[in-house]
């Protein structure tokens, strides 16, 4: 188990914030995992259970390689899904994560709640977005109305002074304030602010 500090435990209390939210179609949360698994065959095959006689199954395999197992549960939704792949790389990742947006089509936000496994990164969605599948109008909208609200209030220009095309207020330095990291584009870019303490 990791140090409990306190980067530990902010975010442990925003995993139990978000499973103590109502169920909210427009942003739902999903639990996303993955496990190796061995590919196995019988040396020999079992035999059923018969009048008399237990079922019986030999303990002898070859091992033929293994896979791994994406799963995804949105307990207050009441689905589930599993995605067997040849890996866990960032490509199947991004494809798992694509399949969890096409369980999803009305929702304006997906919250999933990972691990932090290193294909569970930033880079792996900007591939997933780099080679972004939209599944209907609906998500092409969405994809492109959220990066267009970042491309205009938060993204930096050089030709604009290191402004965004919608001026933004500069932030003082205020006494005891605190800068927060905010994601914008599903968490692939990011801006500070200065919050009150």
């Amino acid at each position: 188990m990791p140090e409990l500090d306190t980067q530990y435990i902010e975010r442990m209390e925003d995993v139990l914030e978000l499973y103590a939210r109502p169920l909210c179609p427009a942003e739902p949360v999903v639990c996303f995992d993955e496990r190796p698994v061995q590919l196995l065959e019988w040396v020999r095959p079992a035999s059923s259970a018969c009048s008399g006689r237990e079922a019986r199954q030999d303990y002898a395999y070859f091992r033929c390689g293994t896979a791994n197992l994406f799963c995804a549960v949105a307990p207050k939704a009441g689905w589930h899904f599993v995605k067997a792949t040849p890996n866990r790389k960032s490509e199947a990742f991004a494809e798992a994560l694509r399949d969890i947006a096409s369980q999803c089509p009305d929702a304006e936000t997906i919250h999933l709640v990972l691990d932090n496994l290193s294909t569970h990164s930033c880079r792996a969605l900007r591939e997933l977005l780099d080679h972004v599948v939209v599944l209907n109008e609906a998500h092409a909208r969405r994809l492109l109305r959220e990066y267009q609200r970042y491309y205009n209030a938060s993204r930096t220009h050089l030709s604009l002074g290191k402004d965004a095309p919608e001026r933004r207020e500069l932030q003082g330095s205020e006494h005891g304030a605190k800068v927060i990291e905010l994601r914008e584009v599903f968490g692939l870019h990011h801006r500070y602010e200065r919050r009150a303490a």
